[in-house]
């Protein structure tokens, strides 16, 4: 198998520090905040980042497989997570710490907890609205209740992060897609 080129799409309303480890082929949608010292890696498959999510900083990101890996809209990776699931819908915030398995799928408005481990034997698709917790990664359902709150305060943190990040980093810059 031969490599996989480096082939980065980042749009030019994205927000990508220099010092981001990007390798295969990257897309970068628009809004989309990539923190210093993230790492994102299309190993197999590329990689296609909705719009309006963040990424923070060590954060890993890292597609094994053959087919595209699909991160939706306005998804939040916080510190330290990594992520190794081949699609990934919207409105999903994975938390500091946590780790999620190459065997997961996850819906939408679904949450992996701090420092949760979720690695099931065998392929597994998370439903909407799912929230992993627990040393045991427990699962329930959320009922959605204060998803429109979310949904603002995270609007707002995009909004200061897009106009801190620039202050205090050198950037990627987009090509305009």
């Amino acid at each position: 198998m031969p490599p996989i080129r480096d082939k980065f799409t980042i749009h030019s309303k994205a927000v990508v520090c220099q010092d981001v480890e990007l390798k295969g082929d990257i897309t970068i949608g628009a809004g989309t905040i990539v923190h210093p010292k993230a790492t994102i890696f299309a190993i197999a498959g590329p990689i296609v980042i909705g719009s309006g999510c963040i990424i923070e900083e060590a954060t890993i990101i890292v597609n094994r497989r053959k087919e595209v890996m699909r991160i939706g809209d306005e998804n939040l990776f916080e510190v330290g997570c990594r992520v190794e699931c081949p699609s990934i819908g919207d409105h999903n915030t994975i938390s500091a710490r946590s780790r999620v398995h190459h065997t997961v799928r996850i819906s939408n408005h679904c949450v992996i907890g701090v420092g949760c481990l979720v690695v099931p034997i065998e392929d597994e698709v998370l439903d909407d609205y799912t929230i992993v917790y627990g040393p045991g990664a427990e699962r329930r359902k959320w009922s959605g209740r204060g998803k429109v709150q979310e949904a603002d305060l995270r609007r707002k943190h995009a909004d200061y992060l897009r106009e801190m990040i620039p202050k205090f980093n050198r950037l990627r810059r987009g090509d305009g897609i």
